[in-house]
């Protein structure tokens, strides 16, 4: 006699992974916000993972952000469709992300590469959930390095004269790979109104000082002869106020009397690189929501 064969198994639903999804908004602040929100996912079918909300009593603005899950029969576009109504009803700005997807970025720098190296390198390693399509410089210093990565290196030179041209140039990148996010690491370019409006909210620059203070060239020289006891980095979005874009993360480190400029400027090195690491990932995590001059960050 031939023996039974064990029946085929057959996964059970909740061993199907789940999606995960991202939802933020902001809109005037009134009651039923959050109940309306919980309720709509809930009717369809969606579990939320995690919550956080604000609301500014100073602009009357309502934030919120929240990641949830939904099974297999529901998809990103039937969420932003239906959810639509509840956005016109609260008068919402409001975006739905998946949360698995990488968020497509464009790096740019001049002739300090640590916190270029520092991003591809946290890139690379899964720390940053993003996909770097390329970086530009204006300098050629760093070819070879942004190669060893495998990203594509764009050397577009700027000069007083062609300017114009080389915001072009980039634009063209920007739209041509679905850009999302555009990041100066470093690079020692004053962008242009247009330029800066046309990307708003979609610029993230570093800047090497506890801004406000000690802006323009050699900050940690100034802050030395100030002798401070503070020395700090700023990562912040661009906009065509040169270094009054809204503050998105602040780094500092406390230093003694004994330290040289050298030194704090080593120092500041890494400072710049933990500040503008952690505003690109709470961007690409949908975290961050532009709140007037000010941001509200849910980390």
């Amino acid at each position: 006699m031939t023996a039974p064969q064990p029946a085929e198994s057959v996964p059970a639903a909740s061993d199907t992974a789940a999606e995960q999804y991202v939802l933020t908004l902001s809109c005037p602040d009134k009651q039923g916000i959050v109940h309306a929100v919980s309720s709509y996912l809930f009717m369809t079918g969606c579990n939320i993972e995690d919550s956080q909300q604000f609301g500014d009593h100073d602009t009357g603005l309502f934030f919120m952000r929240v990641h949830f899950s939904a099974d297999a029969t529901v998809t990103v576009d039937k969420l932003r469709a239906s959810f639509a109504a509840i956005g016109d009803a609260f008068r919402m700005e409001w975006q739905i992300h998946r949360a698995s997807d990488r968020m497509r970025i464009v790096l740019m720098v001049s002739r300090f590469g640590h916190c270029l190296n520092d991003l591809l390198f946290r890139s690379r390693t899964g720390a940053l959930p993003v996909e770097i399509v390329a970086v530009v410089s204006n300098h050629t210093d760093f070819a070879e390095l942004v190669a060893s990565y495998g990203v594509p290196f764009r050397h577009i030179p700027v000069n007083r004269e062609n300017k114009q041209e080389a915001e072009a140039q980039l634009l063209e990148l920007v739209r041509g790979e679905n850009v999302e996010l555009v990041v100066l690491a470093r690079y020692m370019q004053v962008l242009s109104d247009d330029l800066c409006k046309q990307l708003s909210g979609r610029i993230i620059n570093i800047h090497h000082s506890f801004l406000p203070s000690f802006k323009g060239a050699k900050p940690y020289h100034q802050a030395h002869a100030r002798g401070v006891k503070l020395i700090g980095a700023t990562a912040h979005y661009v906009t065509a106020d040169l270094d009054e874009g809204p503050i998105i993360e602040q780094e500092v480190e406390r230093v003694g009397h004994g330290v040289t400029p050298d030194q704090l400027v080593a120092i500041g090195r890494d400072v710049e690189c933990q500040a503008l690491a952690r505003a690109v990932k709470w961007h690409a995590e949908q975290r961050i929501l532009l709140n007037g001059r000010r941001t509200v960050v849910f980390a």
